[in-house]
């Protein structure tokens, strides 16, 4: 297949780069502020598992151009990747199960709290069905628990979900803590997809509920008797479609040229990922070392220490560095 050849099967992918998005999940939270207003009134976001950060991308953008003074707008963006800096966001390099993480984001927000949390993070998928739903479902209590620890009440909560036949346990979690709670599928996901994203509007805790990053939200070890929630003990939230009818069909395959009037030109991605984790699978095959059994296990390590894959710059320096450009800037924070 050429180049061009995902720019036909993926029309947002191919409009992501066109208009300069790093992923085609930006339209996405586009799409889901269309119907909800998400961003209404919101100074203080937080955007969970970011990388490469076309969430961000989002925030930085919408937010930064509604509000007068672009100084007063906060964006905090977390994951354990390393990412490329993006106009007014605060990158945290961390990890949303720890206290610490939590305590990073009050930090830059100077002891305020977010109005609106955001989390686009998903497991590597295996194929197996029922194992990518649970360590779905595992990430998303993990960004509800961290999300307990930095947003006001009255805010709001945007995660990607996975609808497997125990989504009722997620529905019921997330009920406990927001006032209304909508499973929503915005036009840019595939529908051959089990995707969907949960809206959680007014964060409103129980009262005397104290934030506790020990304790998992659900025990890991319930029962199947358990699982199968009837009654009135089964949660049924409302399942949304989003985004214009007319909008592009993400399943469908579209002519390279759109517009008669214009002609198509091939783009790049807006932005190359910083130190994936498939770098080193990459290095392999392009020195042409990558499963060879016949090589002696020596001559294998040496020729690894030879390709110095583990760059080292940035290992001792500072904790916070800034990438400045006119008046703009970001911070990049290993935690």
């Amino acid at each position: 297949m050429g180049r061009s050849s995902k720019d036909k099967r993926d029309i947002y992918y191919r409009l992501a780069k066109e208009e300069g998005w790093r992923a085609r999940s930006a339209f996405k939270l586009l799409q889901l502020d269309e119907e909800f207003n998400l961003f209404k009134g919101v100074s203080r976001a937080v955007d969970l598992c970011a990388a490469p950060g076309s969430w961000s991308q989002v925030l930085s953008r919408k937010l930064r151009l509604v509000k007068y003074k672009s100084e007063e707008v906060k964006i905090v963006a977390v994951d354990l990747q390393a990412m490329a800096p993006l106009p007014g966001v605060t990158q945290i390099q961390g990890d949303i199960t720890k206290i610490s993480t939590a305590q990073e984001i009050i930090r830059h927000f100077e002891g305020q709290s977010a109005d609106l949390v955001v989390c686009d993070g998903a497991p590597d998928v295996t194929g197996l069905h029922d194992v990518d739903e649970y360590i779905q479902a595992q990430l998303l209590l993990a960004a509800l628990n961290i999300t307990t620890h930095v947003l006001k009440p009255g805010g709001n909560f945007v995660a990607k979900i996975f609808r497997g036949k125990d989504v009722t346990l997620l529905y019921s979690q997330l009920k406990i803590f927001f006032s209304s709670v909508t499973c929503a599928k915005p036009r840019s996901s595939r529908n051959s997809s089990i995707e969907a994203f949960v809206v959680c509007q007014n964060y409103s805790p129980p009262e005397g509920y104290v934030p506790n990053m020990s304790n998992p939200l659900l025990d890991h070890s319930y029962d199947v008797d358990f699982n199968q929630l009837e009654g009135p003990n089964r949660i049924i939230v409302p399942f949304l479609a989003c985004g214009d009818l007319s909008a592009f069909d993400s399943d469908r395959t579209y002519p390279l040229q759109l517009d008669s009037s214009k002609e198509y030109q091939y783009l790049p991605p807006t932005q190359p990922p910083i130190r994936p984790p498939y770098q080193q699978a990459c290095q392999l095959r392009k020195n042409n070392l990558l499963a060879k059994e016949d090589s002696p296990s020596g001559a294998l390590d040496d020729s690894l220490s030879a390709l110095d894959l583990n760059t080292s710059a940035g290992e001792n320096s500072a904790p916070a560095v800034k990438f400045e450009s006119g008046t703009d800037y970001a911070t990049v924070v290993k935690h």
